[in-house]
């Protein structure tokens, strides 16, 4: 049974960092997609960032050059470093994973296997 925990959110003033953490139980994440998404109440999830099998990232336009996605699989960890945090970062961060294949790695609708999120409030 896989399970995604995240941690590491918390309140920013604006220009601050947080780094967001993914723990998994249950799955190798050196065979997933492993991405992490965003909601604010309203409005749609949206994809951050995914790092892939093998270990390439990608990152939406927005988040490109201010966050950074990482994995350790000693851990079966996935980070998310946030930096130059923004008032419209504020959100609820999710966790999400899927074993290959996936061919849109940023698409909400790609992953079967999600964490209950984290909030993050920037101010």
């Amino acid at each position: 049974h896989v399970q995604l925990v995240e941690s590491g959110g918390g309140s920013v003033q604006a220009g601050g960092s947080l780094r967001l953490s993914c723990a998994a139980s249950d799955l190798t994440y050196s065979f997933y997609y492993v991405a992490w998404f965003r909601q604010v109440p309203g409005r749609e999830r949206e994809g951050v960032a995914v790092v892939s099998p093998d270990g390439s990232a990608r990152y939406a336009d927005s988040e490109k050059g201010r966050f950074t996605i990482s994995r350790d699989d000693a851990s079966q960890t996935v980070s998310l470093q946030m930096n130059s945090l923004r008032v419209e970062d504020t959100a609820m961060y999710y966790c999400a994973a899927e074993p290959s294949p996936v061919t849109q790695p940023l698409a909400l609708h790609e992953y079967r296997h999600w964490g209950r999120g984290t909030q993050v409030t920037v101010s």
